[in-house]
């Protein structure tokens, strides 16, 4: 289907950003951007620290790195645009780059939900089957089960990308928004997106809704488990193991629901799009928060790499 002759070729996208808080420039983009200092330095620190020290090198630590970088490359696909916007108040972004932008964050988006269940899954076993833990969980199925989750998530956003590419954008070009997600950008098209909204909504419960159900089904397990350890000590130990992917689980979840799937109407669409900074900045922040002040492994590596650094400055 083609434009009409009323009707122009939309081949750039006018982002709106933040022009209701424009009073508020400066200060938001100072936190916005000293947030994604902090959340480049965190995750980075855990992507070299993890790929340096030799007791990280485990399991559990293999997939945060990997949930590091999937939040180092989400935040970096949106946010330095961000910034851009606030200082121009308005952003122009061709079609293309706009619908490339949208493949980068489903993609770096929902790669996280499959780390997360086999973090999960990780926890599961160490805790329920700590006696078979090594020989289950091995480095080659530790490899296979990340590139595995990789390739599964690029699949399935690329299928999706391909029925995006072949509608039609006609007319109206503006997004209220300050990124090109999903459901702003179908606002734009002339086309029947009836297929995408099914398609969405099936992956949605396979990447979304199918994940959370094994991470529940995982640490009911647990929890069970738990419960039967007679010591008080070791009931806190096994729980600590846990604790940091269960705070990570609850904040990666927490944002999604109060972003994606609570109602949303036309007078609440602005509140949706602040509600976005929740996923985008928070939960990539505090990430690298929750596992090095409640991680000993952590910690110890990073006394280990800075008195090495100190050690050579001084020398």
């Amino acid at each position: 289907m083609m434009c009409e002759e009323n009707q122009t070729q939309v081949t750039q996208i006018r982002l709106l950003g933040f022009q209701s808080l424009s009073k508020y420039k400066p200060l938001l983009f100072i936190l916005l951007f000293l947030s994604y200092v902090c959340i480049l330095g965190g995750n980075l620190l855990i992507i070299l620290l993890v790929t340096i020290v030799d007791h990280l090198k485990t399991p559990m630590f293999l997939f945060l790195k990997h949930l590091s970088i999937a939040d180092v490359l989400l935040t970096t696909s949106v946010i330095p645009m961000m910034l851009g916007l606030i200082l121009v108040e308005e952003g122009i972004l061709t079609l293309w780059g706009c619908l490339i932008q949208l493949f980068a964050f489903g993609i770096f988006g929902f790669i996280q939900c499959f780390l997360i269940v086999i973090m999960s899954f990780d926890r599961y076993l160490a805790i329920c089957r700590p006696l078979r833990y090594s020989s289950l969980m091995s480095p080659d199925l530790c490899l296979q089960l990340v590139i595995g989750s990789w390739c599964l998530v690029i699949v399935l956003i690329a299928s999706e990308f391909f029925i995006i590419i072949q509608f039609n954008f006609c007319g109206f070009n503006s997004i209220d928004h300050f990124f090109c997600d999903l459901g702003p950008v179908m606002e734009l098209s002339s086309s029947d997106i009836s297929i995408l909204i099914l398609q969405d909504f099936v992956y949605c419960i396979f990447l979304l809704f199918f994940p959370f159900g094994l991470i529940i089904i995982s640490y009911f397990c647990i929890f069970l488990a738990i419960i039967k350890i007679s010591s008080t000590y070791n009931r806190r130990k096994a729980f600590s193991t846990c604790s940091s992917h269960l705070t990570t689980v609850c904040l990666y979840y927490g944002t999604l629901i109060t972003v994606y799937m609570t109602p949303s109407d036309e007078s609440s669409s602005n509140i949706n799009k602040y509600r976005s900074l929740l996923y985008l900045v928070v939960t990539p922040l505090m990430n690298p928060i929750i596992y090095s002040l409640r991680n000993k492994q952590i910690k110890r590596a990073m006394k280990k790499m800075s008195n090495i650094f100190l050690n050579r400055w001084t020398r």
